[in-house]
């Protein structure tokens, strides 16, 4: 609050062309089926930040990155892509960061260090190994994936829009942001 910083959460996930299982309704004695079309090896990768700051709606601001599985393709977010999405989260909200991520190689990398300590508005902290549930981007993430279980894309771009459209849709609702806060056990600022 001294600082007049935003509260970002960071984290990645990715999902891939099979579903998500989930319970479905069908007519008494017929097993719903889905069937899945695509080859493996192609994976969407997701970073996504939830801002807080006291006194303003909470923020989702995420990437995305398509693998293909072609050879040389990044198959996830690096340090030079996170970069890049906190360098567009602070121009986003337009004050100090303070950051709170997990500790992926890619996060407490010597490069990673270097990129934080060129930016003098971020703070960076660090939350305790073990506890995902500590981090409200991850359940951004679950409810993403539970938003799209028993869905069956044919083509990785099909999931892409798909995905985008379920964020977008997110980023519209305030509520859902404060609630990702209050499962983590937090409180609002």
């Amino acid at each position: 609050r001294r600082l007049g910083a935003w509260i970002c959460f960071a984290d990645e996930s990715g999902i891939s062309l099979r579903p998500a299982r989930a319970r479905t309704w069908a007519r008494r004695g017929t097993t719903p089926i889905v069937t899945v079309a695509g080859r493996g090896g192609r994976k969407l990768s997701l970073a996504g930040i939830v801002a807080y700051h006291a006194g303003h709606q909470p923020r989702i601001i995420y990437r995305t990155m398509v693998h293909r599985g072609r050879k040389g393709e990044p198959k996830g977010f690096g340090e030079d892509h996170f970069a890049k999405l906190l360098d567009a989260a602070h121009q986003h909200l337009g004050a100090p960061i303070v950051l709170i991520w997990d500790g992926l190689p890619a996060h407490k990398s010597a490069k990673m260090r270097a990129l934080i300590a060129a930016r003098p508005w971020l703070r960076v902290y660090r939350l305790p190994g073990y506890a995902p549930e500590l981090n409200p981007v991850e359940n951004l993430w679950s409810s993403l994936k539970r938003s799209m279980a028993n869905l069956a894309p044919g083509r990785i771009d099909d999931l892409l829009r798909v995905a985008k459209n379920r964020l977008k849709q997110m980023q519209y609702r305030p509520t859902l942001a404060y609630g990702f806060l209050a499962t983590s056990g937090l409180a609002p600022p």
